[in-house]
């Protein structure tokens, strides 16, 4: 009876210690991935402001108000294309992120 009783307190301590490692790898890869995330929406707020300002310097230089109007309507369309690029890009990566994050967990 004592080393039915040790064998399943051997278990019991074996599931936990394993489950603990998991919970450690799958922090570990949320917090690597959470500053990949960080640093593509940094990039992206670059592009975005470094486009902005592109299109206000063509703005200044118009020779007219069609040219303005012209300029904006891209920067407009531009702009809305590489917003939706962007947030697909977050998107995957948070998707890839999670995946990676529950990883441990499937592996048994």
């Amino acid at each position: 009876m004592a080393d039915t009783i040790n064998d399943a307190a051997k278990a019991g301590s074996d599931a936990a210690r394993a489950g603990a490692e998991r919970m450690g790898e799958a922090g570990r890869a949320i917090a690597d991935n959470g500053s990949t995330i960080g640093i593509k929406m940094i990039e992206q707020a670059e592009t975005n402001t470094r486009e902005a300002f592109a299109a206000m310097r063509a703005a200044a230089e118009a020779k007219d108000i069609a040219d303005v109007m012209r300029i904006q309507g891209e920067f407009l369309r531009e702009q809305s294309s590489r917003s939706m690029a962007q947030a697909r890009e977050v998107s995957e990566l948070i998707m890839q992120f999670g995946r990676t994050a529950v990883a441990p967990f499937r592996q048994g």
